[in-house]
């Protein structure tokens, strides 16, 4: 994508983030809406190998949230890439919905780890990369 179609992409993932917490009547807003470029870049920008028709591809590269309660742009992005509708966003925080107000593992296609607590990302990331080296030893 050309840096004008990343920038309108971004907007549109903010548009989602206010629909859908506005839907939600609760939520986080600032995080999400400052954190739109940054998603936008690894997901649209070709920085973070994704394919959302393979969602568990081994070759894919993780993205891990550190602080979770900013998942309602992961939520938007996914949405926006493919991985599921973006009808979907209107759920959010809502009772049965995947969509809740801290990422879970396996609820959408695209989550890799479930978040709560502020800064555990970091440590779930190292524990992800030392596994993933240890499993490229063996081989």
């Amino acid at each position: 994508m050309e840096i004008k179609e990343l920038e309108q992409q971004a907007n549109t993932i903010r548009e989602d983030i206010i629909e859908m917490l506005t839907e939600a009547k609760s939520g986080h807003s600032a995080g999400s809406l400052g954190m739109a470029d940054v998603f936008t870049a690894l997901y649209f920008g070709d920085v973070v190998k994704h394919d959302p028709k393979k969602p568990d591809w081994p070759e894919r590269d993780r993205v891990v949230l550190s602080n979770a309660h900013i998942c309602p742009v992961w939520y938007a992005t996914l949405a926006r890439a493919g991985y599921f509708s973006v009808e979907e966003l209107k759920t959010l925080r809502k009772l049965g919905s995947k969509l809740q107000g801290h990422p879970h593992r396996q609820s959408v296609p695209g989550i890799e780890t479930s978040g709560g607590s502020l800064g555990q990302g970091l440590s779930i990331a190292c524990g992800m990369a030392y596994t993933f080296n240890k499993l490229d030893e063996k081989k």
